[in-house]
């Protein structure tokens, strides 16, 4: 194993020490694991990269009912699937985006 010499600031030092205390571990296993972790993260590719990395995230509860009321924030009055939409997510939409709805519905039916 090769020694190397690593300039840190004296806050990441005493962060790095909290760490290995809290861990039961030492300062040079924790620089260890973190160097593996990043290299393992560097060789990964493509959607491999991405894939998953939201999975830990708690805040925006379920993810896939997150992620379907963001796209349907998207939805404008002119949108073909509009009514669809509103009726599903009332809340995102208003009275004015109703009436913009029934004048795009409007001229189009004309």
């Amino acid at each position: 194993m090769t020694r190397i010499l690593a300039d840190l600031s004296e806050e990441d030092v005493q962060w790095l020490d909290a760490q290995a205390a809290a861990q039961g571990t030492s300062r040079a296993q924790l620089l260890r694991d973190a160097v593996a972790a990043f290299r393992a993260d560097a060789s990964k590719q493509g959607i491999e990269k991405y894939f998953g990395i939201w999975r830990d995230r708690r805040e925006v509860g379920d993810p896939v009912a997150w992620q379907r009321r963001e796209r349907a924030s998207w939805t404008r009055p002119w949108d073909p699937d509009y009514w669809d939409v509103r009726k599903e997510f009332p809340d995102l939409f208003d009275a004015d985006d109703d009436r913009e709805a029934e004048r795009y519905r409007k001229k189009d039916a004309s």
